[in-house]
């Protein structure tokens, strides 16, 4: 009886498409925008081929999205991504794909975002930098800092523990706080940025691509050269619009979800994209693209020297000055705490999946009397908080962000392994351009995974291998059930 009690068999319907849009488009928004653009620039030293990578990125974020949104019509259960393998690949291929999830690519990205997070915050709270040491356990530093990163996930753990309600709150408040910030910041920088020119400067001879090094030498960049560098730098555009496939784990709370997983995927992600777009459009308005490392003023260390990579704080500082630092330090924890809930709200659910298929800890399998599964949530935060400690969460970008091209790749393949084994299944929306479309995704994430395995080779492997451990794993965690 007290069982019955405190735990709830079911998950509650009571996310509509805006709450499903919200939690698209504010897992995607997290830092990345407002740093990656600077090693992009150093890389390829065209504007051209800059805003190109960001076009494409979206491109084929897009297309994927579209092709999830008949898998997520198909099967609208909790578990999302896991559920679509599993039925197209069978157990061991989905097990693999969530053992990866959990171990790297959504607790890294958690524990990543929290450290981001604490990194803005420091700007107000200067005791929170890295060099308040206090204590040293061997390779591991504890810091106040990653104290407080961790105490940043536990606090979102505990509200998301509460029901989802809870949860849908913070991420609309973010999510939709940071979205107007950026279309403000985008408006103000175009608007300001066009009188003084330099848009049309660093479009002036837009397709001269280069790579400059951290002395700044340069280097002319072309065909071969040039395909390594444009897909060595796509790892800053797509992490930074990963994790719009977090909506498909939480598939068991959204109305409606056959009609509104689909639309809320396409509308999050081109959302999305086209704030992305634009904010490197304000960018090249407000600063030059190229830049010295020696220079002293924002304008002579341009988008690739910013100080610390971080752009968005160079563009805002050339339209409000000084203060610019605690404006861009502020937005980027409102969209980096918004992040980590929407990522902390739908990991949990995929964890749930698994362990209801007897392949994930038992414990995760259960509701608590808020109808949300309140130990997988908890489970999830102490190996996020354990990466938070680690010191590896700058390698575990390169992972995750490979690895979850890899299983996009593994997933759109299964649309046609299951239009061919199952024809006959209801499919209230059909992938967008089918077949046409979700081959030219696969077709052109395998290229980039090729690339980033030969200029990444060490980080990428490591990514491989993370996900290959899954299989003697899956092997030892069914043992019994085979038996």
């Amino acid at each position: 009886m007290q069982a019955t009690l405190e735990e709830k068999t079911e998950f509650k319907r009571s996310l509509s498409l805006l709450d499903s849009t919200l939690i698209v488009s504010g897992t995607m928004i997290g830092s990345g925008v407002f740093i990656v653009s600077a090693d992009m620039a150093r890389n390829l030293g065209s504007s051209g081929w800059l805003l190109a990578l960001w076009v494409l990125t979206g491109i084929l974020t897009i297309a994927a999205a579209l092709s999830y949104g008949e898998l997520a019509g198909m099967m609208p259960k909790a578990g999302g991504q896991y559920i679509y393998i599993q039925r197209a690949f069978g157990p061991l291929t989905g097990f693999v794909y969530g053992w990866t999830v959990f171990t790297v690519i959504q607790t890294g990205t958690i524990a990543a975002v929290a450290v981001a997070f604490t990194k803005y915050t420091a700007v107000f709270f200067p005791a929170l930098g890295p060099e308040n040491v206090l204590l040293t356990l061997g390779p591991v530093k504890i810091t106040l800092g990653s104290l407080f990163a961790i105490g940043s996930l536990v606090l979102l753990t505990w509200l998301n523990s509460r029901g989802v309600q809870s949860g849908k709150l913070i991420q609309n408040v973010f999510t939709s706080t940071k979205i107007i910030a950026l279309v403000g910041l985008i408006v103000i920088g175009i608007t300001l940025g066009l009188k003084t020119g330099l848009l049309s400067t660093n479009l002036t001879d837009a397709w001269a691509a280069t790579s400059t090094a951290a002395d700044g030498s340069v280097m002319p960049l072309a065909g071969v050269a040039l395909l390594l560098a444009f897909g060595t730098s796509m790892v800053g555009s797509l992490f930074s619009a990963d994790s719009w496939n977090n909506v498909t784990f939480i598939a068991g709370e959204i109305e409606n979800p056959r009609r509104n997983i689909p639309l809320a995927l396409f509308l999050g992600t081109f959302l999305v994209t086209t704030i992305y777009f634009l904010a490197n459009i304000s960018y090249l308005s407000l600063l030059p693209l190229k830049g010295s490392p020696e220079a002293t003023d924002i304008l002579g260390r341009g988008i690739q020297f910013a100080e610390a990579d971080r752009v968005a704080t160079a563009a805002v500082s050339t339209i409000f000055g000084n203060v610019a630092v605690a404006i861009m330090a502020g937005l980027i924890m409102i969209s980096t705490f918004g992040c980590n809930n929407g990522l902390i709200l739908a990991g949990a659910r995929l964890y749930y999946a698994m362990a209801q298929d007897g392949l994930f800890l038992k414990q995760a399998s259960h509701l608590n009397k808020n109808a949300v599964p309140g130990r997988a949530l908890w489970l999830q935060c102490l190996w996020a908080s354990l990466l938070c400690l680690s010191g590896t969460y700058g390698d575990l970008l390169d992972y995750c962000t490979f690895t979850s091209l890899c299983f996009y790749i593994v997933t759109i393949g299964g649309l046609f392994v299951l239009r061919r084994k199952e024809p006959d299944a209801e499919r209230p929306y059909r992938a967008f351009g089918y077949p046409i479309i979700p081959a030219l995704y696969m077709l052109a994430g395998l290229t980039i995974c090729g690339i980033l395995l030969y200029t990444k080779t060490f980080n990428t492997g490591m990514g491989l291998l993370i996900a290959g451990l899954g299989i003697p794993v899956y092997f030892l965690t069914t043992r019994g059930q085979r038996a």
